[in-house]
């Protein structure tokens, strides 16, 4: 059995005293439950002394060599930015909200101490949340290759001239008309980018892909939910030419006639999760809506009724089967 304590990278939004203090406390947390904080060399001089003198530094080449977690504190560009790090790894992200909305982040600032006991005590679950393969071609040729956590998006380069697009779904024509972009989506960004722009909010647990335009000048121009198995593309008709931007982080001139492609990537990301309550109460929580005039059943009420129905639909066919 291995001795080497467990190793937890730790990826904080620097730039902010708020986060450089909690990436502090975290530090001294995982330390004194005996776990090895690691840091990324050129940030790990801002913290305190006494966290500096804990941590270990990242080997650049191979920065999650045997880590078991990534914690990352700040806002979903940050929990983004560690998505990146992670590409290609079985290492999941436990995000710690430290910005605003934060749909992406497990936990909050005042839930530090509780968090890092949980990961000592690894009292957590991991899920996959699906990501986008993203191609693009020029006349049949490959230009570019990108992949994204939230959403591919499609947008016109200025400001004053929107762009002419034709859209198509497994490999058909589905109509053209002219915007200033177009959002493909997974079920994780069904709250980001997409719902800006008037997409549905979509499940996590749902396995789907959505296609949300973004101003658009045509009669049928509504968001669409399609397979998880559906490729769903984009071409732009000459003379429009724009830019692709994947969760907003990293992007791509597209030419007049280029065709973007985008399907379910192989790679997901996983995420730790500290508890399991249901989606509805973490879009109301985020969102702030109101729902004081509910008046539903109890979870006990509930769950009788349930058995109760399930009981009936087993005498039914039994019934059936006499």
């Amino acid at each position: 059995m291995s001795t080497e304590p467990r190793r937890v990278v730790v990826l904080p939004h620097m730039g902010r005293p708020a986060a450089v203090q909690a990436a502090a406390d975290v530090v001294m947390g995982l330390h004194a439950a005996g776990l090895q904080p690691v840091f990324f060399g050129d940030e790990a001089g801002k913290l305190p002394e006494a966290a500096q003198a804990v941590v270990e530094i990242a080997d650049a080449e191979c920065p999650l060599d045997d880590a078991e977690l990534v914690v990352v504190l700040g806002g979903d560009g940050t929990i983004l930015r560690a998505a990146e790090v992670v590409r290609g790894s079985d290492v999941p992200l436990l995000g710690v909200n430290l910005g605003h909305v934060g749909f992406l982040a497990e936990a909050e600032r005042d839930d530090l101490a509780e968090t890092v006991e949980r990961i000592a005590e690894r009292r957590y679950e991991v899920e996959e949340r699906m990501t986008l393969d993203v191609l693009v071609e020029l006349d049949g040729r490959e230009i570019g290759r990108t992949w994204a956590v939230n959403e591919a998006s499609v947008e016109k380069a200025n400001r004053e001239r929107m762009i002419e697009v034709v859209l198509e779904v497994d490999g058909r024509p589905v109509t053209e008309f002219g915007c200033d972009g177009v959002v493909l989506a997974t079920p994780t960004g069904s709250t980001a980018y997409a719902f800006s722009a008037g997409g549905p909010v979509v499940w996590p647990e749902v396995e789907a892909l959505l296609i949300v335009p973004l101003s658009a000048h045509a009669l049928f121009a509504r968001p669409l939910v399609v397979a998880p198995t559906s490729v769903s593309a984009v071409e732009l008709i000459p003379p429009s030419g724009g830019v692709l931007w994947c969760d907003g982080r990293r992007s791509l001139t597209l030419p007049p006639g280029a065709r973007i492609e985008v399907c379910r990537s192989a790679l997901p990301v996983r995420l730790a999760r500290l508890a399991r309550p249901p989606f509805t109460d973490r879009l109301v929580a985020k969102f702030g809506l109101p729902v004081r005039g509910w008046r539903g059943r109890s979870a006990a009420e509930s769950r009788r009724t349930r058995v109760a129905a399930a009981a009936a639909a087993v005498d039914e066919q039994r019934d059936a089967g006499a």
